[in-house]
């Protein structure tokens, strides 16, 4: 990028030795100048958007002082450029009449990120930053992303950054999704169709059918919610918190609504639903569990009563009856007391990355694919 013909001489000189040099700028021609032109001052400006050797007439504004052009010279991830700032009279407009000229160009880095799996890059905003010199910053590392091909950029802003938010959906940012100590937001760069998946669409859940040996269920009345008074007893159910396996919530649902140890034996269904929690699908999965303790002592802030059910009861109650989904729901539960249902059986296997993730299948043929498994 050469010099523009419209800038003074001595403007030229300096720009000329800045490229020489490769962003080392010496102003000893600069100074040894007696330019006929109004005498300039040169700021040094702490972060400003880059745009590959550009002018960026647009970004102009984020500045606190008048900004007529700049030069920017690029290396790399970092940016050195040059500013020069009019300085203008209160009274009379007049010029300043000395030249300070600062013996260094600012280097500038781009905000911190890493690659992604999928062309995108994720910005995780770790320390305090000014809600002023965020703006540019982000639009000098949006440029650099666009120039590298990057497709999405991702920025984690815990939630005492929140004072950046404003200036990151004015930079074309969107909310993607939030959890209760940060709040991520996405941008997707090409201009071609946005393929950013969709935040979390289901909500997972449990329900818990354990029986004793006298074919007793274990059911509540909850004290809250769509089944409070109406006198319906029904199965332990709650969230799958995240990071949490179905057979490891269920056991925990069960042992906080009414203190019974359980050992998980496996899944006999499922139901999704949708529009169920703020617009989210919902997966309720129906598990067997084989009660350890038989001493209820049920939680008080969300079970009004627990209690054991001769299963029978359970499954004859009006609401059972007139509802299809919990029809079904109970005539399952009875096929099983009775021994003619198989359900999905857990079977932990270990990932590439070390985790253990669970695999459920029909329990009546748990034993032939673990054998096959061993012989292959």
């Amino acid at each position: 990028m050469g010099p523009m013909s419209s800038k003074p001489d001595f403007e030229t000189k300096a720009w000329t030795t800045a490229v020489e040099t490769d962003s080392k700028i010496t102003f000893d021609s600069f100074n040894s100048q007696k330019p006929t032109q109004p005498l300039l001052k040169w700021q040094k400006l702490q972060l400003l958007p880059l745009r590959s050797c550009l002018l960026l007439d647009e970004l102009f504004s984020t500045t606190r002082c008048m900004i007529p052009f700049f030069f920017v010279i690029c290396s790399g991830d970092r940016f050195s450029f040059l500013v020069r700032n009019r300085t203008l009279s209160t009274s009379s407009m007049s010029i300043e009449k000395q030249v300070m000229c600062q013996q260094r160009v600012q280097q500038v880095e781009l905000l911190s990120s890493v690659n992604d799996l999928y062309g995108g890059v994720v910005v995780n905003i770790e320390k305090p930053m000014d809600s002023e010199v965020f703006p540019p910053l982000l639009r000098a590392s949006m440029s650099h992303w666009r120039q590298q091909g990057k497709r999405a950029v991702w920025i984690k802003l815990p939630i005492e950054h929140v004072n950046l938010v404003e200036a990151a959906v004015k930079e074309g940012f969107r909310y993607h999704h939030a959890e209760p100590d940060y709040l991520m937001l996405v941008c997707w760069l090409p201009k071609t169709a946005d393929t950013i998946p969709a935040n979390a669409s289901h909500r997972v859940g449990v329900g818990a059918f354990v029986m004793n040996s006298k074919r007793e269920v274990l059911v509540v009345q909850e004290n809250s919610g769509y089944f409070k008074g109406t006198g319906v007893w029904k199965l332990p159910t709650g969230v799958v918190d995240e990071g949490e396996d179905i057979c490891t919530a269920a056991v925990r649902e069960v042992k906080e609504e009414t203190g019974i140890d359980t050992e998980f034996v496996e899944v006999l269904a499922f139901r999704q639903s949708h529009k169920s929690f703020f617009g989210k699908s919902d997966l309720l999965f129906i598990c067997m569990l084989k009660p350890r303790t038989f001493h209820i002592a049920k939680q008080n802030l969300e079970i009004e009563a627990a209690q054991w059910m001769p299963i029978e009861d359970y499954a004859a109650q009006p609401f059972n009856q007139k509802q299809e989904l919990f029809n079904y729901v109970a005539k399952i539960c009875l096929s099983k007391s009775e021994k003619n249902y198989a359900g999905f059986s857990p079977l932990a296997a270990t990932t590439d990355s070390g985790e253990t993730s669970y695999l459920y299948f029909n329990s009546q043929d748990m034993k032939h694919l673990v054998t096959s498994k061993s012989n292959v």
